[in-house]
């Protein structure tokens, strides 16, 4: 009888978990860094998504983490409401996820304007390199998304007027370097990743800049106490935690959509794969660690590094509880200014450059939904970026929906013939009002509307109106012929 291996695919799994879990460390600290925590919470949080999410079901290949993507959210409300209560509003962005999984909303997600996603994400990206660009010389960054690029002039002056700025910038621009070339390499060499290859290097020249600072793992969670819920009384605080848990959600069920595409393997349950974000988004709130979201990057390394079954999600979680409980001190060597350089490269790699290319040339009105989108996010904040993009692009797809088509036919003498089809909304009441008001007040008019698809009530109600008023006593009446 033939031996059956419970698991048959352990060795595969384990090999694809540490490159994940050497493409995550220095991502997980960068997010941490830049969030305005300490570096040990993105740990965390990594160790949250493999260990906890990493165990649901949902998207079997899919690798949770600290995101990018909600860097700039998530220094928002540390700086606006302390790192005390980020443990409460990342608990309560779990419990929404949650409830929003349970009331199988999660396929809902799958409908929102991929415009609207990448806007989002590029105004992340724009407010990321902005704001590291500031932590790559070592200097402080004004709060505003605008503030931060009006005053990048300024702060180059002050960078290149000291030895110990240049050298961070030095360090920040190496890492960038070696992290576009690294993947070039041939061989084996190649195969390590280049953020972690990045970190190496500029933790061995030793340059004179500021490195991480470690407080301890243990040390570092900070459940939320008692004293810390009075934060939910706040509009605000609402607002965000309302802003964590859509951005978290779409941003994962996003990148499960495209990593189904990389591999043959089960295909994700969305309702599930929200719950389980919102699982691990509640474990991270308990433990005041920063929220996590799905993150592509690590997913398709996961895929690409030859990953079967969920058992490799769940040992990088391994691999990062070891790491920091066993070698903290490895992470007080670490420059601020080398993890700043990861963050810019993340940050440029959320804009979709190529993309909006080809939206301008086939989709225009795509395309400007995008651009403001990611404007809004700079010029305003995250949410009510979001916001923004969202009724810009409901208003654009109304717009396109409402087509309407007028045939006047007018053979000189009888009654002016006017059809209507497609779809009369209010939209396109202008147009509509603007055909009719020129047709000849002498003549009788037949309002054929047995076309229109839709008619909906401001339409209707001006057409009786015209109707009346070009129906007086000195002009001929209108026969309306609907369904």
């Amino acid at each position: 009888m033939a031996r059956v291996h419970r698991f048959p695919h352990l060795r595969q799994d384990a090999a694809a978990s540490l490159v994940v879990f050497l493409v995550a460390v220095p991502l997980c600290l960068g997010v941490a860094v830049a969030s305005g925590a300490p570096a040990e919470l993105g740990l965390i949080t990594g160790i949250v998504g493999g260990l906890v999410t990493g165990l649901l079901p949902g998207s079997s290949l899919q690798v949770s983490g600290p995101a990018a993507g909600l860097t700039v959210l998530v220094y928002q409300a540390v700086d606006s409401y302390g790192l005390p209560a980020l443990g409460v509003i990342v608990l309560a962005a779990g419990l929404l996820q949650l409830a929003m999984g349970a009331l199988r909303l999660g396929r809902w997600f799958r409908a929102m304007s991929l415009s609207v996603i990448e806007g989002m994400l590029a105004g992340i990206g724009l407010v990321l390199i902005a704001g590291q660009l500031y932590a790559a010389a070592g200097l402080e960054a004004p709060t505003g998304g605008v503030d931060k690029l009006l005053g990048l002039p300024g702060a180059a002056a002050d960078a290149l007027a000291g030895r110990e700025t240049l050298a961070s910038l030095a360090v920040a621009a190496g890492t960038v370097l070696v992290m576009v070339l690294w993947r070039r390499l041939p061989g084996p060499a190649g195969a390590v990743p280049g953020a972690l290859a990045a970190v190496l290097l500029a933790t061995a020249f030793a340059l004179p800049v500021a490195t991480v600072e470690v407080r301890g793992l243990f040390d570092s969670v900070r459940p939320p106490g008692t004293d810390t819920l009075g934060v939910l009384t706040d509009v605000g605080v609402l607002g965000t935690i309302v802003a964590f848990a859509l951005i978290a959600s779409a941003e994962s069920l996003f990148s499960a959509a495209a990593l189904d595409r990389l591999h043959t393997g089960p295909r994700t349950r969305y309702n599930r794969e929200l719950m389980a974000q919102g699982a691990g988004n509640t474990v991270c709130g308990l433990l005041g660690a920063l929220p996590m979201t799905a993150v592509i990057v690590r997913s398709s390394a996961n895929v690409q590094a030859g990953a079967r079954t969920k058992a490799s999600r769940v040992l990088h979680g391994v691999w990062l509880l070891l790491f920091a409980a066993l070698l903290p001190s490895v992470l007080a060597l670490i420059p601020l200014s080398a993890l700043a350089g990861i963050l810019i490269h993340a940050g440029w790699k959320l804009i979709p450059f190529r993309g909006l290319v080809t939206l301008w040339h086939g989709q225009r009105g795509e395309a400007l939904v995008l651009v403001v989108t990611a404007v809004s996010i700079v010029a305003v904040n995250m949410f009510e970026g979001v916001l923004i993009g969202l009724a810009l692009s409901v208003v654009k797809t109304a717009w396109e929906s409402s087509k309407v088509r007028l045939e006047v036919t007018d053979k000189g003498a009888g009654p002016v013939q006017v059809h209507l089809s497609g779809n009369a909304t209010f939209l396109r009441l202008p147009k509509i009002l603007d055909t009719l008001e020129s047709l000849p007040q002498d003549r009788p008019v037949e309002l054929d509307l047995t076309a229109l698809h839709h008619l909906d009530h401001a339409c209707s109600t001006a057409l009786s109106h015209w109707a009346e008023r070009h129906s007086g006593t000195d002009t001929p009446p209108v026969r309306l012929t609907t369904r």
